[in-house]
């Protein structure tokens, strides 16, 4: 099991912040996004448009199963992850923390990322409804929940390394 999972929507930081937490702790790091492009041998864009999303989903459950039973640092899922009921389940024990955003700073952080297949068209709106259709599965899984907003990525770190050394 891991010491500690990120959730969250796109922008949130789970990346940039998962990475930090990881130092401060002096655990390893892993993303399951790159791990399904590491097993895929192409991105995650590629993946969707090639093979389409409930491929990608797939995928993604695999890599988030083998995740949490073989690592034990800090683990990011990717920002859809929760919506399967089986993930949820699993994490119904995890340590896991709901990094949280708002739209605005979600916005400026992701910008027009043609990684994101999910935000390729209108990327404000998709957003929106994306973090508003998954926020209750973030809420469900989550021991905590830190807002990223207006914040840097080592203050971030800081409160979720804190709560990792408590919980």
């Amino acid at each position: 099991m891991p010491r500690l999972i990120l959730v969250g929507p796109p922008g949130a930081g789970k990346t940039a912040v998962g990475q930090a937490v990881a130092r401060l702790l002096d655990v390893p790091w892993r993303d399951t996004d790159t791990d399904i492009e590491e097993r895929a041998g192409k991105p995650i864009t590629d993946i969707f448009v090639e093979d389409g999303e409930p491929a990608f989903r797939e995928m993604e459950r695999a890599a988030v199963q083998k995740a949490l039973a073989e690592h034990d640092g800090v683990l990011a899922l990717g920002g859809g992850a929760v919506r399967n009921p089986d993930t949820r389940a699993d994490l119904g024990a995890a340590p896991v923390v709901f990094l949280d955003v708002d739209l605005p700073n979600a916005v400026s952080r992701v910008g027009l990322n043609r990684s994101r297949p999910l935000l390729l068209d209108s990327p404000r709106a998709r957003l929106r409804q994306l973090m508003q259709e998954r926020r209750p599965y973030y809420e469900e899984v989550a021991s905590v929940t830190i807002d990223t907003s207006e914040r840097t990525v080592d203050d971030v770190a800081e409160e979720v390394a804190r709560h990792a050394r408590s919980g």
